[in-house]
């Protein structure tokens, strides 16, 4: 249904039940899929991709580019998957040279305010929360939380099912499965609650809890206590996949908050 008070450029390409309130600007070189809703006052700038049954709450601006002097005009794209919302005020920029596009995947909340700058990634279900401010380059795991008001430094990464607290100032990666808080960000445990949310079973959990302590709680540097962890605990997908994480990180993991241990 698109609004006789709406700009539609013709070369945009709308599902056929896709309802565009008045008001919103839609530019050319756009896709849309069928069952999204775009509220009013909304624009879509060239090479926005958006999925099914999406909802775009007002004042979004979706694929502006990048706030990159970098940035030479390039084309690129700003790609949101099946079943996301967009609320108010949110911006999505679209990508650069370096990775040709920015990635939101599905059924993920990006809260009012937020922003989300040009190639990051965010994988699927992640909860970007009311003013979280993202750096270019970020990568966002699958179940992540990301806590209000939070500012992400560029080329972080935060891992699957991690959960950062409001306010957070993120300068070091945030390894899979944990919680994040304090000044400066900390390991303050693992996300038991939302693993518990999410099927992992109580072996599961303890079998994560065990990694992080050799990693937090024991006073090895991380050297020490990767070994340690590959020599001594069974391999299974989570173990392997925080050993990668850490081993991967270009910025470097946090660091566990000894206050409370």
């Amino acid at each position: 249904m698109n609004q006789p008070l709406a700009y539609v450029h013709p070369g945009a390409k709308i599902a056929k039940n896709v309802v565009i309130e008045p008001f919103t600007t839609i530019h050319n070189n756009v896709e849309i899929g069928e069952g999204t809703w775009i509220g009013s006052n909304v624009t879509i700038m060239e090479g926005a991709r958006i999925g099914k049954n999406c909802n775009i709450f007002p004042g979004a601006v979706i694929s502006a580019v990048p706030q990159d002097l970098k940035f030479g005009g390039e084309e690129s794209l700003a790609i949101i998957g099946d079943n996301c919302t967009i609320r108010e005020c949110v911006t999505v920029n679209r990508g650069t040279i370096a990775s040709g596009q920015t990635v939101i995947g599905k059924n993920c909340l990006i809260m009012a305010t937020a922003h989300v700058a040009h190639d990051c990634h965010i994988g699927d279900n992640a909860i970007i929360v009311n003013g979280v401010l993202l750096g270019g380059h970020v990568t966002i795991g699958n179940y992540a939380i990301i806590g209000g008001l939070s500012a992400v430094h560029q080329f972080i990464s935060v891992g699957d099912h991690a959960m950062i607290s409001g306010g957070s100032l993120l300068r070091k990666d945030v390894p899979p499965y944990t919680k994040a808080a304090k000044e400066p960000l900390s390991y303050v445990g693992i996300n038991s609650v939302g693993l518990r949310r999410r099927g992992f079973s109580p072996e599961k959990i303890r079998e994560i809890q065990d990694i992080y302590r050799i990693l937090y709680q024991k006073n090895y540097n991380t050297t020490q206590a990767l070994s340690i962890i590959e020599a001594e605990m069974e391999a299974t997908p989570e173990r392997d996949e925080i050993i990668m994480f850490i081993r991967n990180s270009t910025r470097g993991v946090m660091k566990g908050y000894t206050g409370i241990y």
